[in-house]
């Protein structure tokens, strides 16, 4: 299990990559070091501003709470959960960029997407994965074979600037 300082030291690694990375793609860019809700870095380039969300990891699968994407209330009786729908509070427009950091320095990974897919790819696949065994388990593992299709879209951000 993570020590809290190797979780913080992860998250702090990933931000400032993605940042750097902006940097060299002519976006200025600042991170918030956790001090913003749902926004890691701020972006700016050709007059507009981009609100973006860093999720960084050493090994394994990102760790999420499926709550941030769905809506789901828990059936005490049929212990169980059910989703009721999509969290229509989810700005869908905000960009990810999940780092996978478990390579030799210098070869990480950047999966970049926007929150709005990250969000129709939960309520597939959460639907369609065997129910948690603990009901009061929102916790949702999301594999890089998830996201492959998005490695190094950069694309993805250079487009909300019209690069």
């Amino acid at each position: 299990m993570a020590t809290g300082l190797s979780s913080q030291l992860t998250r702090q690694v990933g931000e400032h990559l993605v940042t750097a990375e902006l940097g060299r793609r002519g976006i200025l860019a600042t991170p918030f070091a956790g001090n913003v809700p749902d926004i890691d870095i701020l972006a700016y380039a050709s007059g507009r501003t981009r609100h973006i969300q860093v999720k960084a990891i050493n090994k394994g699968d990102w760790q999420l709470d499926i709550r941030k994407f769905l809506d789901i209330v828990q059936d005490r009786a049929d212990k169980g959960q059910m989703i009721q729908g999509q969290n229509q509070k989810l700005d869908r427009e905000t960009i990810c960029v999940f780092v996978s950091l478990d390579k030799k320095p210098g070869e990480d990974e950047f999966y970049i997407f926007k929150q709005g897919w990250l969000q129709d790819h939960c309520a597939r696949s959460y639907k369609a994965r065997k129910p948690p065994r603990n009901v009061d388990s929102f916790h949702y593992a999301l594999r890089k074979s998830d996201v492959q299709i998005h490695l190094d879209k950069w694309e993805i951000i250079e487009s909300e600037f019209e690069m």
